[in-house]
């Protein structure tokens, strides 16, 4: 396998200006210096002339600069700031939900030297910088590869895009490759003709399929949904491939008797693929889109193969922004597999990665020139290596922060050597004692120099990670989660642990109003709905303070840990690389079970 390419998305704004530092090439011709992209009517608007997408080559390869001006980095945390950043590499400007995304397009490992100096110090011990080149490297080529079977040195290409075999018998079909679910469902000799046409669709959306896609996008329903997505011959509006569920929104013309039997051939034609579809009116969709979510969420439910993992049993209601209620339950996650016209973005959604605005030491990239192309395996596929700042003492399991699936290389473990073994922390009185302590961990540190490896300076900004405490009035907390949740729960009488993880953390908890009583989850759901920007994790207790009327007045949440706890805890890592660990034991601390291999 050769060294891949990676599009990182960087910005998305209606107005983009970035300076050429050394001569680029865009059709031909070579341009340098300060440059302005703007929406406009669907397009990029770029000296006076409108495209379809931008894309700007170095001329002088390797040692080609950009620079674009009020980046946003730490979105929605609180962190959350402007600064002017530089890369390397090509810069490309597509249109995506009637805005601009910049994204950098760059080799794997120039990637990968940036993201290790934005995710830590550039003066972090060599064996914890090795690590998480290791990490880093794997989470990117599980998630780009996972349509490729993989052995340790090649990686054998999947049926993708139109390319490879045909499946004659039927032409749609579902494979499974590394540990996620491939859909193959173009028809490969018709898919070049319809992707151009799939492009013009997603850019120009109507009124109804806008409204539409805020409503089913991000795993609101309890499932992914793809939209103008290729099945057969055909582009489908929506479509959500694990419940083999397509939503039709029909235009006015679709009222046409000639329209009318074609739609009824496609519906058939589909049907015959074992695809359910439902088609709605844009007035439809525009007037009442509340019933038109329970319709689809209704279908969602009684699909085949449906598991339980999203909701309180099968009874429905909807709340606040079309998200899927069930069983007065609402339980959802946040993935990057919403990124569909690049691999990453370049925030802490996916990975950190500031381009070379963080200056690189050489003993960053020592560590990424000493584990070239080396990645986790476990059973012949990469590792999705996931990682946080600190895990508290106890890592947690993946399923319980996104997808139902169990990783055996992610799971229970307590973060210390020899392990001394973890109480059972998903009962809740074990749970509430590991939490309101301080065990001893590797993360368990406040030695300044250890964080400063690992901590830029506005992580340092949040000293209290380990254990932490955050306090909120009745009123603070009652506007907050109204806020964050778009749901009015009147005061807040109670917040109750319903389901805890291998660490502690929450993954589903009861908030309990004067007006309105609902489950949320999973911990990041959690974390959003109860902090304005994210609580650092949802590994928390809840003490009240009350009145004469049995009302809280006060609400004080004790934590443990600082983001999901799953897989690698940064600080963990940092503590034993200055106890001198080597970074192949570090791994193997955190992924139980893998092996470390070389893909190129």
């Amino acid at each position: 396998m050769t060294e891949p390419e990676i599009s990182v998305g960087i910005l998305f704004e209606s107005r983009i200006e970035f300076v050429l530092l050394t001569p680029y090439r865009m059709n031909g011709e070579e341009v340098r210096g300060k440059q302005t992209v703007a929406y406009s009517d669907g397009r990029v608007l770029w000296q006076g002339r409108l495209y379809e997408e931008l894309l700007f080559e170095p001329v002088c390869g390797e040692q080609a600069e950009f620079e674009i001006l009020d980046v946003t980095i730490g979105i929605n945390f609180h962190w959350e700031r402007k600064e002017d950043q530089r890369f390397r590499g090509a810069f490309k400007v597509i249109v995506e939900d009637r805005k601009l995304t910049g994204i950098n397009v760059i080799s794997v490992e120039d990637y990968l030297t940036s993201v290790i100096s934005s995710e830590m110090s550039a003066t972090a011990s060599l064996e914890l910088l090795k690590a998480h080149a290791v990490i880093s490297r794997s989470w990117l080529l599980a998630n780009m590869t996972n349509t490729h079977s993989l052995t340790p040195n090649s990686l054998t290409p999947a049926l993708s895009k139109g390319e490879g075999e045909r499946d004659t018998a039927k032409q749609y079909s579902t494979k499974q490759y590394s540990t996620k679910q491939y859909y193959h469902t173009a028809n490969c000799a018709s898919y070049d003709c319809l992707k151009e046409k799939q492009k013009r669709l997603k850019d120009n959306p109507t009124e109804a399929e806008k409204i539409m896609w805020n409503l089913i996008r991000n795993n609101r329903l309890g499932e992914k949904f793809r939209r103008q997505y290729i099945i057969s011959d055909y582009i489908v509006d929506f479509v959500c491939l694990s419940q083999k569920l397509i939503v039709e929104i029909d235009g006015e013309y679709h009222n046409n008797p000639d329209q009318i039997k074609k739609d009824e051939e496609r519906t058939s034609k589909l049907n015959q693929l074992d695809f359910n579809v439902l088609r709605f009116t844009n007035n439809e969709v525009i007037n009442n889109p509340e019933s038109i979510i329970q319709t689809i969420s209704s279908s969602l439910s009684f699909g085949e193969g449906r598991g339980e993992a999203f909701g309180e049993g099968r009874g429905e209601a909807v709340g606040s922004g079309g998200e899927a209620v069930r069983g007065e339950a609402l339980i959802r996650w946040y993935e990057r597999s919403d990124h569909t016209r690049f691999d990453v973005c370049a925030d802490d959604h996916c990975q950190r990665y500031q381009g070379i605005t963080r200056a690189s030491t050489e003993i960053v990239r020592q560590a990424i020139e000493a584990t070239r192309g080396q990645v986790l395996l476990y059973d012949n596929k990469i590792c999705d290596a996931r990682f946080s700042k600190c895990c508290g003492g106890a890592y947690e399991e993946f399923r319980n922060c996104w997808e139902d699936i169990t990783y055996p290389y992610l799971v229970k473990q307590r973060d210390y050597k020899p392990a001394t073994g973890l109480p059972d922390l998903t009962i809740e009185a074990e749970a509430e004692k590991w939490i309101r302590t301080s065990p001893e961990a590797f993360c368990n540190t406040t030695d300044k120099a250890i964080l400063s490896q690992v901590l830029n300076n506005y992580d340092q900004e949040t000293i209290n990670f380990y254990r932490w405490k955050v306090e909120y009035s009745q009123r603070e907390l009652s506007e907050l989660i109204h806020q964050r949740s778009g749901i009015d729960f009147g005061d807040i009488l109670d917040l109750i642990p319903v389901e805890r993880g291998t660490s502690g953390r929450l993954v589903k908890l009861k908030i309990v109003g004067t007006r309105r009583t609902l489950i949320i989850g999973k911990e990041l759901e959690i974390r959003r709905t109860l902090s304005p920007s994210h609580l650092y994790s949802s590994a928390f207790v809840v003490d009240k303070e009350y009145i004469a009327d049995g009302t809280p007045v006060r609400f004080t949440l004790t934590g443990a840990g600082w983001g999901h706890g799953v897989g690698l805890c940064q600080i963990g890592a940092a503590v034993m690389g200055e106890k001198g660990y080597p970074y192949d034991e570090i791994l193997l601390h955190y992924y139980i079970g893998a092996t470390i291999e070389k893909l190129y």
